[in-house]
C-alpha cells in the first residue's frame, strides 16, 4: 500500500427525523444548536461513528467505546501498554518519540487518520512518562443543519424504581421521571478533507482513504439507540473530490463552496431532502464523485 499521493475533499448530506443526533450534556441532553437555531453534530460525534464503522470493517481502533470493545482493555492507556511494538520505544535506551508515534500509526487506523495525543504519567518508581502528539490527515467539520431546527420534548416515566426509596419503599423515587428530546426534521451538511503532508507522516494510504469514504457512506449502520431508532438518521449523498496533486488544485474552502444547496421555490418549512435543490458547481480540472448513502 502506498502513501496517499493526492489531496481529497469531501462533503456529506444527511438528514435527521424524530431523533436526537447529538445531545448536549450541559443542556439537559437537548440536540445541539448554534445561536442561529441551526442544529449541530460535533466533529467528535462524527469521528466516533466513523471509528465504529471502521471497527465493524475489521480495522484496529485505539479509541474504542466501552460498549463496543473488541478486547479486554478498559482505557486507552491499557490498550497502548499492551501493544509491544509501541512499548518498545516508550522507555529505556530505545525511547524515541518519533518511532513511538510511527508504531502507534501502524497499529491503529484511527491514530493515523485522526491523530492522537498520548499523554500518560509515569509510575512513581520509574518517573518516566509519555507526552506525544500525532496530527492526523483527516479533518472533519461540525455538521450544521441548512435551516433552524424544531426540537420536541416529552416527559417520560419508568415503571419501576432504580433504587428502593429508604423513606417509603412503596413510593416512586424521583429517578422514574425524565425528559426526552428530538429533532423533528433537519438536513445537515458536513465537510472534511484529507491532507497529503500529514498522510506522509502517519503512513495514511489511499486504501485508508477509501475505507473512510465507505464509513461515511454507511455512517449510521449499527448506530441504533433509544435516541436514534433505526431509520431516523440517513446519509443521502457523499461528495468526493480527488485532486490531481498533493497540494490540490483548489483550496478546500473553494471546493466545499462548490456544493450549493437551496430551498426550492415556494417551500417555507422543509419536510424532506426533496424540498432542497442540490447542485455542484463544476471546477476546471477537478471531478466530483457522488455516492448514495446505504
Amino acid at each position: 500500500m502506498s502513501t496517499l499521493d493526492r489531496k481529497i475533499d469531501f462533503a456529506v448530506i444527511l438528514s435527521v427525523r424524530n431523533a436526537n443526533p447529538n445531545g448536549d450534556p450541559l443542556n439537559g441532553n437537548r440536540p445541539r444548536q448554534n445561536y442561529d437555531g441551526r442544529g449541530e453534530i460535533s466533529d467528535v460525534c462524527l469521528k466516533r461513528k466513523i471509528r465504529n464503522r471502521l471497527q465493524d470493517m475489521g480495522e484496529s481502533i485505539l479509541v474504542q467505546s466501552d460498549e463496543r470493545r473488541s478486547d479486554g482493555h478498559r482505557s486507552i492507556k491499557d490498550r497502548v501498554d499492551a501493544n509491544a511494538e509501541v512499548q518498545e520505544f516508550a522507555k529505556g535506551k530505545k525511547q524515541n518519540n518519533e518511532l513511538y508515534a510511527q508504531a502507534a500509526c501502524r497499529s491503529w487506523m484511527d491514530v493515523r487518520s485522526f491523530g492522537q495525543v498520548f499523554a500518560f504519567s509515569g509510575s512513581e518508581s520509574s518517573g518516566s512518562g509519555v507526552s506525544i502528539g500525532v496530527r492526523g490527515p483527516v479533518s472533519i467539520h461540525t455538521a450544521v443543519s441548512l435551516d433552524p431546527i424544531d426540537i420536541s420534548s416529552m416527559q417520560i416515566t419508568k415503571s419501576v424504581n432504580a433504587v428502593t426509596p429508604k423513606a417509603d419503599p412503596n413510593k416512586k423515587s424521583s429517578d422514574t421521571m425524565g425528559m426526552k428530546h428530538r429533532v423533528d426534521f433537519g438536513v445537515y451538511v458536513c465537510y472534511g478533507s484529507i491532507n497529503t503532508q500529514l498522510a506522509e507522516k502517519t503512513g495514511f494510504t489511499y486504501e485508508d482513504a477509501e475505507k473512510i469514504r465507505e464509513a461515511l457512506i454507511t455512517l449510521f449502520e449499527n448506530d441504533t439507540s433509544s435516541a436514534r431508532p433505526d431509520g431516523t438518521m440517513e446519509v443521502h449523498q457523499v461528495y468526493w473530490w480527488e485532486h490531481p496533486s498533493k497540494l490540490g488544485r483548489y483550496s478546500s474552502a473553494k471546493v466545499h463552496r462548490s456544493l450549493q444547496i437551496h430551498l426550492n421555490e415556494g417551500v417555507i418549512e422543509p419536510k424532506s431532502l426533496e424540498d432542497y435543490k442540490v447542485t455542484v458547481v463544476p471546477l476546471e480540472g477537478l471531478e466530483v464523485r457522488q455516492y448514495a448513502g446505504l
